[in-house]
């Protein structure tokens, strides 16, 4: 996997993401990486803190929804290379997610494109690898222009090679 850079750190006036900006003093600094195996998905390992509970070491299902959300997202940034809204979204919450977890893991896939509809599917597992919850994101996507209108700046992807046990070590480090 390779780590999918982020275009917006530094070059775009006003960039505070929730999901993905690194500087944002309350946000969830997400990191990404395109898995090439197959038909190509997202990958990201995320630990969560005490500003994310809702119930006691519980994550609150709305953080699961916006973490789920923002790597759905970054499918439509990087493999359709645009930009585009959710639609709709579409959560199951499976298993109760701990915050004192040492990570989880969400990946996120293009299931569907029809002009300028996309369907994204995501999944929120934990460390042992079951899913706690899943959704399915409808975006409308941009054209090109309006794209670029709303500030888009094309994906691209770092040169090194990384494995999931270097991802999850990353979200340790940190």
């Amino acid at each position: 996997m390779r780590e999918i850079i982020n275009p917006w750190i530094g070059n775009h006036f006003g960039y505070n993401c929730f999901g993905c900006n690194p500087d944002n003093p309350i946000g969830m600094h997400m990191h990404f990486y395109w898995d090439e195996k197959g038909a190509g998905k997202v990958v990201s390992a995320w630990k969560a803190n005490e500003n994310f509970v809702s119930w006691v070491d519980t994550l609150h299902g709305g953080i699961q929804a916006s973490l789920l959300d923002e790597i759905c997202g970054w499918v439509v940034f990087y493999q359709l290379q645009t930009s585009g809204v959710t639609a709709k979204m579409e959560m199951r919450y499976r298993k109760q997610v701990m915050t004192t977890w040492p990570y989880i893991l969400l990946e996120a896939e293009l299931v569907e494109q029809r002009r300028n509809i996309a369907i994204v599917k995501g999944k929120l597992t934990n460390p042992e690898g079951e899913t706690c919850a899943e959704c399915t994101c409808t975006y409308f996507i941009f054209d090109g222009k309006k794209a670029a209108d709303m500030g888009y700046l094309p994906a691209s992807l770092g040169e090194d090679e990384f494995s999931i046990e270097d991802i999850i070590q990353h979200v340790a480090d940190h």
